[in-house]
């Protein structure tokens, strides 16, 4: 265990001056009973410094060794004998130092076993705190790895989910792109162009990246400009903001796969022309986002849940918010709609 029960000034502080004012009572305490005041700090002195080191000791032992369950006597047996060391430590110095007053050598072997029990006691003492102390650092500790670890697992698998989502999209670009080569060489000049500033955005961002509504929208539109020079006059879209919406905030690039899901059911099994409806609005505390399209019942049947880049969303919120209700499909009149709500508390707590 890499920190010490003493890195906090705080601490340092109390124990000083709490060992200080121990001093003080027991030198006080020897002067009502008889010694001078000299004798008294003297006594009180030695005998609570050497105190205060086999407490740093118990303490420092206790960084090092964390006893496991039924093993506790082994603290107890260490603390009793320390208190026995001292005891004898602190007799051996204050002997040397006063070997003049025959009266305090009798005194002072009268009061051992007091004393002995007392140091006893506060060595036990200090060791119990520094048991709790350093089982609760290292609680801590392993709170923040295991939290560190879900952090980058689930970051790890939002990652996987952008690598399954971008090589649709770019193999298609790509395609329709070595379509307009020849035909209309202007239009592919254009479309990559486009795709350029759009990968650029996406590189941009990271996948447990919050952005606000205005800001994915006008990531989205470079999207939508690049499927209308596939599809041409077929694609219309149309998006409907709520007033006040604007600044409300929801996952990065999460729209562009629910767009194109979207275009998917929506163009790929018609000949006709298609209107994709994006809509949001601000409902108690979440950003609503209902993207619709409408499909042939004769070939697609939309189940909840399914779909190119649904599933994937859905993982993410959940990855994100730890909720698996913030995305809903309907299908309903010939017209599929995704609903996703993003809750609008601190994001802060959920990355």
């Amino acid at each position: 265990m890499d920190i010490s029960f003493f890195s906090s000034r705080k601490i340092v502080f109390t124990v000083a001056a709490c060992w200080l004012m121990f001093i003080s009572m027991h030198a006080v305490a020897l002067f009502f009973i008889g010694y001078t005041w000299s004798i008294a700090f003297l006594d009180a002195g030695v005998t609570n410094l050497l105190l205060f080191l086999a407490s740093l000791v118990v303490n420092n032992t206790l960084r090092f060794y964390q006893p496991d369950k039924g093993k506790y006597l082994n603290v107890v047996a260490w603390c009793v004998l320390l208190a026995c060391m001292w005891l004898f430590l602190s007799r051996w110095v204050l002997m040397y130092m006063l070997v003049d007053y025959p009266i305090y050598r009798s005194l002072f072997d009268r009061s051992l076993i007091i004393r002995g029990f007392v140091g006893f006691l506060i060595i036990s003492a200090a060791g119990l705190v520094s048991m709790l102390w350093y089982t609760l650092h290292h609680q801590k500790e392993n709170e923040r790895r295991k939290a560190d670890a879900e952090r980058l697992a689930r970051e790890a698998e939002l990652f996987n989910l952008r690598q399954q989502l971008q090589p649709h999209f770019l193999f298609n670009s790509l395609n329709s792109i070595s379509a307009l080569v020849g035909r209309r060489p202007e239009e592919a000049r254009t479309m990559i162009h486009q795709l350029s500033d759009f990968l650029r955005g996406t590189l941009k961002k990271s996948e447990n990246e919050f952005v606000s509504l205005e800001d994915e929208f006008t990531h989205l539109q470079l999207y939508l400009d690049i499927e209308k020079v596939r599809f041409g006059h077929r694609l219309q879209t149309e998006i409907d903001q709520e007033e006040g919406c604007g600044t409300m905030s929801l996952p990065a690039m999460i729209l562009q796969p629910l767009v194109e899901n979207a275009i998917k059911f929506g163009l790929y099994d018609t000949t006709g022309m298609v209107t994709i409806r994006i809509a949001a609005s601000c409902e108690m505390g979440y950003l609503v986002l209902r993207i619709s399209n409408p499909y042939d019942v004769k070939t697609v049947r939309p189940k909840s849940g399914t779909g190119f880049g649904l599933s994937g969303i859905k993982r993410r919120l959940y990855l994100l918010f730890a909720r698996i209700d913030l995305l809903e499909t309907n299908g309903e009149n010939d017209i599929f709609t995704t609903t996703v709500r993003i809750p609008q508390y601190d994001k802060g707590n959920n990355n």
